[in-house]
């Protein structure tokens, strides 16, 4: 990780460009979602809502996504949090990536950046050796799943179930201008 210099009462500090980004409030999420990311990125979130309550943090995200359980832990928080969160994705925001990239209030893409949504899935290996009945219960835990990220997608675009679940079958995939178009993303930033 790159040092910056900065100057303090002390004189110079070479601090870390994290910490520096961090101290104003701007946390990079470039991971897969799973429950270490998530946790990490839980504590950095609840760190800066406790300290200068109300004030915007903003979540760079660039991930591929992973899994749902820990990434809705997020998306639930972030909803609760006192601070708003503005999100901006910074290259592709798939699957549970577009869903974490959702949960900001003010939701911006760089120009060439992609958003990706489809509907949940289990691997090959989870139902392997399974009965029927067994399989049916995760069916029916997944079709929750889907229904939970189905209504995610539809509060942000004013689209009924029936319209996402028809969007979501396949990988579909939302440039900048198509995400704004359907109330995915809020804006298109060209400066920084």
């Amino acid at each position: 990780m790159p040092n910056i210099l900065k100057e303090t009462a002390r004189g110079i500090d070479i601090i870390l460009l994290d910490d520096e980004l961090f101290s104003n409030r701007e946390i990079f999420f470039t991971d897969e979602v799973n429950t270490t990311s998530a946790t990490l990125l839980l504590k950095q979130l609840m760190y800066l809502d406790r300290t200068d309550t109300g004030k915007e943090i903003t979540l760079y995200i660039n991930s591929l996504g992973g899994d749902v359980i820990s990434g809705l832990a997020v998306y639930d928080f972030i909803k609760l949090m006192k601070s708003p969160v503005k999100t901006v994705c910074t290259g592709t925001a798939a699957s549970m990536g577009a869903i974490l990239f959702l949960a900001g209030e003010k939701r911006v893409m760089l120009p060439h950046t992609r958003l990706l949504i489809h509907d949940p899935s289990y691997g090959t290996n989870d139902i392997g050796g399974q009965k029927s009945h067994e399989i049916q219960q995760q069916l029916d835990k997944l079709n929750e799943v889907r229904e939970t990220l189905a209504k995610i997608i539809a509060e942000k675009t004013g689209k009924r179930l029936k319209e996402i679940y028809k969007v979501t079958a396949t990988d579909t995939c939302f440039s900048a201008e198509e995400a704004v178009a359907v109330g995915l993303a809020t804006e298109i930033i060209t400066e920084v």
